[in-house]
């Protein structure tokens, strides 16, 4: 039932950011960057397993290197590409940025 809740929150803020986005996208972008879910995730990590600071270190390294995949957006106009060769861009970069992830967690474990 608690996984089932998280989902539907989870959900639901997704949600809710894409609605608005049309009216607002610089809220909405700014609602999906906030750490909501991973402060819930800690929490209910370290309720039911007792781990959050691995995990959170996890996190923490994570959100540099998942950034990489808004670079490509970023400079979409300047570089004349489409939403899918960013996309595209982005989601090898996003890729990149799981092998640095996993690099950087081990050397600092």
């Amino acid at each position: 039932m608690l996984f089932t809740l998280k989902i539907l929150f989870a959900a639901s803020i997704m949600a809710f950011s894409t609605w608005l986005a049309g009216k607002r996208p610089d809220l909405a972008g700014l609602i999906l960057s906030l750490p909501i879910i991973s402060i819930i995730a800690v929490a209910t990590v370290y309720t039911s397993l007792k781990i959050a600071s691995d995990y959170a270190r996890s996190i923490l390294l994570a959100f540099p290197a998942s950034a990489l995949f808004f670079i490509p957006f970023f400079f979409a106009e300047r570089l004349n590409l489409n939403f899918w060769i960013a996309w595209g861009f982005g989601i090898m970069l996003l890729v990149l940025g799981y092998y640095l992830h996993q690099f950087l967690y081990r050397l600092m474990s």
